[in-house]
């Protein structure tokens, strides 16, 4: 779902005339033409279910759209029909906290695994210049797999020290797990020579020593 970062510049639509709704007419912009959904309504269905078939686009609806000089009748009834949706997920946005929270976790999880596509493909600095599809296809594959591979990597290991620290007594709220990111790149060199004859190489089933500074205080104390 989208995050509504600019709210405040926003104005919902009405059915009925902004003096109805008293209290809040500051909130209210001009009225939706419902006349005009009505009278496209059939036309409207018809998008609808050739996009819900797979036998258009919504993209190729858009170009079509897009290409008359003037806005026609259908282009203005889907407007005023998407005025409708947009009005009601406002209201929503300003009721629900929690619809926030997850719109702005779900921004972040993304975010996150943009900034580590970019991190990864530094040396051209986040894009792609190949010229044909294959090449790109190519590319983009190479840079998922690495990207899901740190990404396992550091679930695992994430997961390790969760537990690590339930069997040493530790307490933790369980629930801030589902707030934790596998997406980081701290820990890993993603620039340089990369050695792989003298890589320390793992057996299957075997973990690297997790880094726990608890234990490391200890030891100096």
């Amino acid at each position: 779902m989208p995050r509504l970062r600019d709210i405040a510049d926003r104005k919902l639509g009405s059915i009925a005339a902004p003096s109805t709704y008293k209290g809040i007419e500051s909130l209210m912009g001009r009225t939706i033409k419902t006349a005009a959904i009505e009278a496209d309504w059939d036309d409207i269905v018809r998008i609808v279910a050739s996009i819900k078939e797979g036998a258009v686009a919504p993209s190729a609806i858009l170009r079509k759209l897009a290409a008359y000089k003037r806005q026609n009748r259908l282009d203005f009834a889907l407007a005023e029909l998407g005025r409708i949706e947009r009005t009601l997920f406002a209201l929503d946005w300003l009721e629900q906290p929690d619809l926030r929270r997850a719109c702005q976790a779900g921004l972040n999880k993304g975010e996150a695994r943009h900034t580590l596509a970019a991190a990864i493909y530094t040396n051209r600095q986040g894009r792609f210049t190949d010229r044909s599809i294959e090449n790109q296809e190519y590319r983009a594959s190479g840079l998922n797999l690495l990207i899901a591979a740190i990404s396992y990597w550091n679930t695992v290991y994430m997961d390790r020290a969760a537990q690590h620290l339930q069997s040493s007594g530790g307490t933790f709220d369980d629930a801030l797990l589902a707030h934790l990111s596998p997406m980081g790149w701290v820990h890993i060199s993603l620039t340089g020579d990369y050695l792989w004859q003298r890589a320390n190489r793992l057996s299957p089933g075997e973990f690297r020593t997790l880094n726990d500074p608890m234990a490391r205080f200890k030891l100096v104390a």
